[in-house]
């Protein structure tokens, strides 16, 4: 018993005969009527309905809100449409490694991945990006506070970068002239020779009166809070003669002392309140010299006493 369906576009018609089972159950499902605009995957069969054509919009005197009329194509009935999928090496990796390796994406339980399998995706995407059927994005590996990683990990890292599909890499550090852990040797930044050899260095500079105000500024409208023209001009000057953190975290805690005292911005007696309660490092270390005293453990008049004597 077979079904025949006739389609076409302006001017051209043509008819499918003998649709399938899942053909005609996609058709009924999708309530397929003459007059409708519909997309057939020649490779699923699968039948997705657009709309109708606004040929046929005055077939009925009356429509539903959810019908929607669209243009009738134009040109030829087939057209190849390219579908792009963007995948990991990683979940490729997974799907290869088992039988059931697609339902371990899902899971998380990857397991052991074997070299041989790496080996062989590898070889397989390399002929694919060859015949022009895939393209090789690459990533990119943030790496903060790189100096705490050892010679083991530097080592690793060297040699990862030498292969084809590496990220792309980045390093961020705030030490000057320290030891590589795992050695007794020292290195600009922690790093060894051979690998910073091969980075680009990035240099910065200290912030401006004007970048610490337009960064604290930022931050204010991030927090919804408020701030008088004022209280920002001490806010940046607290930045500039302590940290750019610690101004920063002064802003929640004035935001709540103004809120408070029912204030509307943030002023600077709520700045001035606050810088009262909380300490920033150097006030800290001075506290504590004056004080030491007082602190159990005191380490610092131990290391007097013994320059002492």
């Amino acid at each position: 018993n077979g079904t025949e369906v006739s389609v076409g576009s302006s001017g051209i018609n043509a008819e499918y005969g003998d649709l399938g089972a899942k053909m005609i159950e996609s058709l009924t499902k999708e309530k397929v009527q003459a007059g409708d605009v519909i997309t057939i995957d020649k490779a699923s069969g699968k039948i997705s309905k657009l709309g109708r054509s606004f040929a046929r919009a005055r077939d009925y005197d009356a429509m539903g809100p959810q019908t929607k009329f669209v243009q009738c194509p134009e040109g030829e009935l087939q057209k190849r449409k390219e579908v792009v999928h963007t995948v990991t090496l990683h979940e490729i990796d997974v799907i290869n490694s088992r039988q059931q390796g697609f339902l371990a994406l899902f899971s998380g339980d990857t397991g052991e991945i074997k070299s041989e399998v790496r080996e062989q995706i590898n070889q397989k995407v390399a002929e694919w990006r060859e015949e022009g059927k895939a393209e090789i994005v690459p990533g990119v590996l943030f790496i903060d506070e790189v100096h705490m990683l050892d010679i083991e990990c530097f080592s690793y890292l060297n040699r990862a970068l030498e292969h084809d599909m590496a990220p792309v890499l980045i390093m961020a550090t705030n030490r000057g002239i320290t030891k590589i852990r795992g050695t007794t040797y020292s290195s600009p930044h922690g790093i060894p020779i051979d690998l910073l050899d091969r980075l680009l260095i990035i240099a910065t500079t200290p912030y401006t009166e004007r970048d610490t105000k337009q960064i604290l500024s930022i931050r204010c409208e991030e927090e919804d809070v408020e701030m008088s023209e004022e209280g920002m001009l001490v806010l940046t000057k607290i930045g500039r003669e302590t940290s750019l953190r610690y101004a920063i975290q002064l802003i929640t805690c004035a935001n709540l002392v103004c809120r408070k005292r029912n204030g509307t911005e943030v002023s600077v007696d709520d700045i001035k309140r606050v810088y009262s309660l909380f300490l920033d490092e150097t006030r800290s270390s001075q506290y504590l010299k004056e004080y030491q005293q007082e602190f159990m453990f005191n380490e610092i008049k131990e290391e007097r006493a013994m320059e002492i004597s």
